[in-house]
């Protein structure tokens, strides 16, 4: 039919055509087809010199098939949903992925995202949505991993030995806390392009305000809640004064059950806000150990003899 998909009998006329030797524009007239609609058959089976009708035929079945299949399933609505309106949620679910995708998550891992989320558990196994889902384990697995990355899941020991990935309630707060601690590293490093290249120069200039930049957007990203932003730097303190004794990241993550990461990053914050710290501050004792020392500065030098410590030099305000 003129103007539907091509028939096996149009492909045929096709192959006959072809074998005569005319033009795309002669072969599409006479089947009352667009030219591009020929070329495009055409092209996709063999070209002029290789194209068969039958091939032809078989292998547009196959790919329509095939996209079908990849055609991404609607997400599922969250099981045990009691009271709901399963078009409502499933709308929402949706709308929810799509979102996401547009904020720049790749759609796999917006797609887990948001089952786990919309789960009341709020917690998922690799098996459970595989089948969720309907794609593969290693489809799921690449979508975690990318998420991990971002500290918005994280994996805990399931049933039967096995593992699931969890949303954890203040997963948003983290996120945030992850971010100012990158605006800052980006800070940071335009301030000393700025230094190296020098201040008046084009490019130290241009540097110079990234950094002035950067540098407001992560104290407003941790000056808003700062109890969330510099919780973890306050735990981490709380732990070298328990331990009253240098300890090394790997050894504040073994105790307190964390991502190495989660305490460097924590060690970070408490480095860069003393004020938050005060009375007491971090101070690096031996290579990639930590320990707590009061603020020296808060006594004066006749303070500090009186309490019988060595007299207070300048440099010991920057642990020297």
């Amino acid at each position: 039919m003129p103007g539907g998909r091509l028939s096996d009998q149009d492909r045929r006329h096709i192959a006959s055509a072809l074998a005569e030797g005319l033009k795309y524009a002669e072969i599409a007239r006479r089947l009352g087809r667009p030219t591009s609609t020929i070329s495009r058959e055409v092209a996709r089976n063999g070209g002029p010199e290789g194209y068969r009708a039958d091939h032809a035929h078989q292998a547009t079945g196959w790919r329509a098939r095939r996209r079908r299949q990849d055609r991404p399933p609607e997400l599922p609505v969250a099981a045990g949903a009691d009271g709901r309106d399963p078009e409502a949620v499933r709308g929402f679910v949706e709308q929810f992925a799509a979102m996401m995708v547009q904020g720049g998550l790749p759609r796999m891992a917006a797609r887990v995202l948001v089952s786990l989320y919309t789960t009341d558990a709020g917690a998922l196994t690799a098996a459970e949505l595989v089948e969720r889902l309907r794609v593969s384990p290693a489809s799921v697995s690449k979508a975690i991993g990318y998420l991990e990355g971002l500290q918005v899941v994280r994996r805990e020991r399931g049933p039967r030995r096995g593992e699931r990935y969890v949303i954890d309630e203040d997963v948003w707060e983290r996120s945030w806390r992850t971010s100012a601690r990158t605006n800052a590293m980006w800070a940071d490093t335009s301030r000393q392009g700025a230094e190296i290249l020098g201040a008046t120069t084009p490019a130290g200039a241009r540097l110079g305000h990234m950094g002035r930049f950067f540098a407001q957007l992560s104290d407003d990203m941790a000056g808003g809640p700062i109890e969330a932003a510099l919780g973890d730097a306050l735990t981490v303190l709380a732990a070298l004064v328990y331990a009253s004794a240098p300890l090394t990241v790997q050894q504040l993550a073994d105790a307190l059950g964390w991502p190495p990461d989660r305490v460097a990053g924590a060690l970070q914050d408490a480095e860069r806000h003393p004020d938050v710290t005060d009375p007491v501050a971090l101070r690096r004792t031996a290579p990639g150990a930590y320990a707590i020392i009061a603020r020296l500065d808060r006594l004066t030098a006749t303070q500090r003899e009186a309490l019988g410590q060595p007299r207070w030099r300048p440099a010991d305000a920057d642990g020297g």
